[in-house]
């Protein structure tokens, strides 16, 4: 099988030729689709993100069909469209029995830990890890396992404080921010959503997306986020950002008791004390989301509620595509199509 492998930091991926994964007793092995390119992505590139294994596959980001199955597989069968849910808990631990995988303190993450999805086949090692397309396209499905599972779970975390004459800001429109922004016209459609990024470009896609208003964060973010809300900032603030200028603007935009959830991991920092943000706001981090919430997502793509904005690219392209990112110079997401 054809695959892609990360080598080294500063050095070029390559595309290699690699024997098909064993499939033993409980594994799935799943012919990509697509599998897609997240910022995360270039963490782990750049050198900030450490891997477990060189060289390895990278890609997290997994949707396609089911090849072979283990002696032990009874939960899918070949033929079958699968999205891939990409963290792997150990599934006996506390967390993982409640269902928040994506909490375990023992996690398998693939494309980090495990050879990923930037390839022609991955081999997943559990059907629990799976969830059934039923119909849906897997070169979509790909991105939502994270660009939309991710902001689906933020969302939720602040739909307390949202609502009719309430108000959500988004920062960073980009492969996760333009999916919470569909995600929060279908879960809140009555919510104001105000849409945060430094490109004009990605603040269009966001107006056309049903964003109410749109700021630049060249601006004074705070004050053009107080003005959209009649002074008083807004109720619930997502950052997929996460540096110290974003959180900033975070702060200087969130009202009074309001919520401020942080999913980016540019390694900002928030400097805080009694009186550094507004009275009562809450902070709160979130990663991920669980295979719950991926069931939820996908239902929610099935019925036209949300579209990820993609790119359909060649396995042969990924370092075209890596610039591209590491330049800001991509809409939506990538989708690699082995």
């Amino acid at each position: 099988m054809k695959a892609t492998r990360f080598i080294e930091v500063g050095q070029p991926i390559q595309l290699i030729d690699l024997p098909d994964p064993d499939v033993g007793p409980t594994d799935v092995l799943v012919r990509i689709s697509g599998a897609g390119v997240c910022h995360s992505d270039l963490h782990v590139i750049d050198g900030e993100v450490g891997v477990r294994q060189k060289p390895i596959t990278l890609g997290h980001e997994n949707a396609g069909i089911v090849e072979r199955v283990g002696s032990l597989v009874t939960e899918v069968k070949p033929g079958d469209g699968v999205a891939v849910f990409g963290a792997w808990g150990c599934g006996v631990c506390a967390l993982c029995e409640q269902g928040e995988e994506n909490l375990c303190q023992k996690p398998i993450y693939p494309g980090v830990m495990v050879d990923g999805g930037w390839a022609e086949k991955l081999l997943v090692p559990h059907p629990r890890n799976l969830v059934k397309l039923n119909g849906l396209d897997p070169v979509i499905a790909a991105p939502l396992t994270d660009a939309a599972l991710t902001p689906y779970r933020a969302v939720r975390k602040a739909l307390s404080r949202l609502g009719p004459g309430r108000t959500l800001a988004i920062i960073g429109v980009g492969g996760l921010g333009h999916m919470a922004l569909q995600i929060a016209r279908a879960l809140t459609p009555a919510t104001q959503v105000i849409a945060i990024d430094v490109s004009d470009e990605k603040l269009a896609m966001a107006k056309e997306l049903g964003a109410d208003h749109c700021v630049n964060a060249k601006s004074d973010v705070g004050a053009a986020v107080k003005a959209a809300t009649g002074g008083a900032g807004a109720d619930a603030v997502i950052d997929f950002v996460g540096n110290d200028a974003t959180l900033a603007n975070a702060v200087a935009s969130i009202a009074i008791a309001g919520k401020l959830v942080v999913v980016g991991i540019a390694g900002g920092t928030l400097p805080f004390s009694f009186w550094k943000i507004p009275l009562e706001c809450e902070v709160t981090t979130s990663i991920w989301g669980n295979r719950r919430e991926l069931k939820e997502v996908l239902e929610l793509a099935r019925r036209g509620l949300i579209t990820p904005h993609i790119e359909r690219q060649p396995l042969s392209a990924i370092n075209e595509v890596i610039a591209r990112l590491h330049a800001g110079d991509v809409r939506g997401r990538v989708v690699l199509t082995p």
